[in-house]
């Protein structure tokens, strides 16, 4: 059964954290408040775990569009091709905040993903989450538990998603109530940006 732990994201506690960053390490998969719904989540690293979030969506892990949730910019060049400098300023502009860019992949991405040409970087709006990536020193590998076929109730409150998920996962963070929009989705691995879909983030920040 899954740990249910409190942290408070205007503050969040370094050894609650610690917990958590362990608990990924160790192979772990994580529910995780955002500045947008809730997210699963685990070690960018970890193979197994990455098996594990593919097995729970019901996906096959190398065709599964997973986000990478990273504290700031700086893990770009890890995962994403060069960028041009208007693309960077829309990065700039907009994260952290509730938006997903997809961006063109690079040589160096985890060998579950060598066959996608994108990837989907995430930098959310959310102290809790952002000192996780700090401290695990390298991406997590995220989905979002958003249903569109549950009570809506799953998405915002941490206890019910605790209820409903605590055989599945290895810990569950309260961070308070969630939002219940996803982020909007931004295809920048073309020539123009691309809306893919419409969430929190005000599509007009292009």
């Amino acid at each position: 059964m899954a740990e249910f732990i409190k942290i408070y994201p205007e503050n969040p506690n370094p050894a609650a954290i610690a917990k958590v960053v362990k608990c990924l390490k160790e192979g772990g998969l994580v529910i995780y408040p955002t500045d947008t719904v809730y997210g699963l989540g685990c070690d960018i690293t970890n193979s197994r775990a990455l098996e594990k979030i593919a097995k729970i969506k019901g996906v096959k892990l190398e065709k599964a569009n997973f986000s990478f949730v990273c504290c700031d910019l700086s893990n770009l060049s890890d995962y994403v091709r060069q960028i041009d400098t208007a693309t960077f300023k829309i990065l700039k502009r907009a994260l952290p905040g509730p938006y997903t860019f997809i961006l063109p992949g690079n040589n160096n991405l985890p060998k579950e993903f060598k066959k996608k040409n994108t990837v989907g970087i995430r930098v959310p709006d959310n102290a809790i989450a952002l000192e996780i990536v700090r401290q695990l020193g390298n991406p997590i590998v995220s989905t979002s538990i958003h249903d569109d076929d549950e009570v809506i109730e799953y998405t915002t409150d941490p206890e019910l998603i605790f209820e409903k998920w605590q055989n599945l996962v290895d810990m569950v963070i309260d961070g308070g109530y969630g939002d219940n929009h996803a982020s909007t989705v931004i295809d920048l691995s073309g020539f123009e940006p691309v809306v893919v879909r419409e969430g929190k983030g005000d599509p007009d920040i292009l």
